[in-house]
């Protein structure tokens, strides 16, 4: 059960470097393919350029679940942010993302933002489920991306329009 869901600070970097490294280890469910440092980590989710926000939540014993990171990007139009997220995968607990969602959706709407852009590999079968649920719909296909290895996966752009009423 998530218990909490906050900003990012400095002190979650490392436990969710750890759990992004992991997955990446793992394969299959993310377009990275090179660990991170805790350095380039922080950089990428915590202080960069493109950050919106990133969020992250807690199990019952405070323990990091999960992240959600929200940027920008110049592929996307300046209303549409771009969103990844990463749930621990040993231990894991239900609820996680929805959690995140709630919070990324409504700091998006906050600062003005129309659309949510999730960019998910074809093969990433939990992802693409993840986003449905979310309330995601299908964008477009960009075929045939190369891996680090070469291989050819497809990426799976969906949108989530945020309600502004």
């Amino acid at each position: 059960m998530v218990s909490t869901v906050r900003p990012m600070m400095p002190e979650d970097v490392a436990a969710s470097c750890r759990i992004l490294n992991d997955i990446i280890e793992a394969g299959g469910t993310t377009a990275h393919e090179i660990p991170f440092s805790e350095a380039l980590f922080r950089e990428s989710f915590l202080t960069g350029v493109d950050l919106v926000c990133c969020h992250v939540a807690f199990d019952a014993g405070r323990e990091i679940a999960g992240f959600q990171w929200l940027g920008i990007s110049q592929d996307l139009p300046p209303d549409c942010a771009d969103i990844a997220t990463f749930a621990r995968q040993d231990r894991a607990i239900r609820g996680v993302g929805r959690a995140l969602f709630a919070e990324t959706a409504q700091v998006a709407l906050n600062l003005g933002f129309a659309e949510i852009n999730a960019t998910i590999r074809a093969d990433n079968v939990p992802g693409l489920a993840y986003y449905a649920k979310m309330g995601f719909q299908h964008h477009s296909v960009s075929h045939s991306r190369p891996l680090k290895d070469g291989t050819p996966v497809d990426r799976i752009s969906k949108r989530f329009i945020l309600n502004r009423q």
